[in-house]
Parts: structure tokens; C-alpha cells; sequence
């Protein structure tokens, strides 16, 4: 259930309320559908609801789970070649049953939370760094992943609305 965040609060539960509602945002685009209609794409897009829900799920184990806390990557992401397929999730997803892929995307918010619970602060900084050397800070992560899921909500209700003319947050 998506829930407005609240208009005060630390940092860390604000950051984690505004990541929560886009998740859920997300979520909800994907209420309903067959797994035909989840792995429909819309020319000339690739992107289907199944390859954007599986995505967000390998974006949020990659970024809090690997790179952040330093953890292993988990199956099914572990075993790809990303160099010889970089789209593996998007184009993999349609195999997948609807609910799983809902499940999948869930279960990666609760180990992003219980990521952040752990840590120690905003401040706390990565175990892995960026392309570039640098080390980025809980602060930053959840701006990025609030970001990248804002711009796959859009994402989502134009494909939603293309597949059944459902519209709205």
C-alpha cells in the first residue's frame, strides 16, 4: 500500500518513506496482469513490466546488498555474463512468473531495509566504489535508487496504459 511520506522526520526514514512509495508505485502497475501482458512490449521500446521488475529487484540487491554492505551477489544475477548480456534481466524476465517476479522485488526491499538498519548513518560509506575509485555514502545510494525507481515508475504506468488503458498513480 503506497503511504505519502510524512513531511518531517531524520533523514534516513524520510529517504527510505520516498524510496518505499516509488516501489510501491511500481508495484501497482504491475496488479493483475497475465504474464503475457506483464512481458508485452510496445515498439519501438524493448521494456516490458516483467524486465522493469526484475531490474529494480537486481538494481536493489546490487547497489545495498554487493556494493554497499559487500556482500555476495545472490542467484540468479551471481552466474551472468553481463558483458556478453547486459539486458539479461530485461529480457529473462518473461520467463518468469508474474508473482514471483512481485515476490522477488519485495523480498529485495526487505534486505534494502534491513541494509539500511544496519548501518550507521547517512554518512556511512560503501564497501565497493564506483567506476571511478570513490566510495559512496548511504545518503547517496538511496538518492540513486529513489531516482532510478522514479524514472522505471514512469516507465511503468506509460506501459501500463498501453496494455490495458489503466491509468493513475
Amino acid at each position: 500500500m503506497r503511504i505519502d511520506p510524512e513531511p518531517e522526520g531524520p533523514e534516513l526514514t524520510l529517504l527510505v518513506a520516498y524510496l518505499d512509495f516509488q516501489r510501491e508505485t511500481v508495484l501497482a502497475k504491475t496488479e493483475g496482469l497475465t504474464r503475457a501482458q506483464m512481458a508485452q512490449k510496445h515498439p519501438p521500446s524493448a521494456l516490458t513490466l516483467a524486465g522493469l521488475l526484475y531490474h529494480l529487484a537486481l538494481v536493489e540487491e546490487s547497489w545495498l546488498e554487493v556494493r554497499f554492505r559487500g556482500l555476495p551477489e545472490r542467484a540468479p544475477w551471481g552466474g551472468v555474463d553481463w558483458e556478453a548480456d547486459p539486458d539479461w534481466e530485461f529480457r529473462t524476465a518473461q520467463d518468469v512468473d508474474p508473482e514471483q517476479l512481485r515476490e522477488r522485488y519485495k523480498e529485495a526491499w526487505a534486505r534494502s531495509r534491513d541494509v539500511v538498519s544496519a548501518a550507521s548513518g547517512p554518512d556511512q560509506v560503501s564497501v565497493q566504489t564506483l567506476r571511478d575509485g570513490r566510495h559512496f555514502s548511504l545518503r547517496w545510494v538511496l538518492l540513486h535508487l529513489i531516482e532510478e525507481t522514479a524514472r522505471h515508475a514512469g516507465h511503468a504506468d506509460t506501459l501500463r496504459e498501453a496494455i490495458d488503458g489503466t491509468t493513475g498513480e
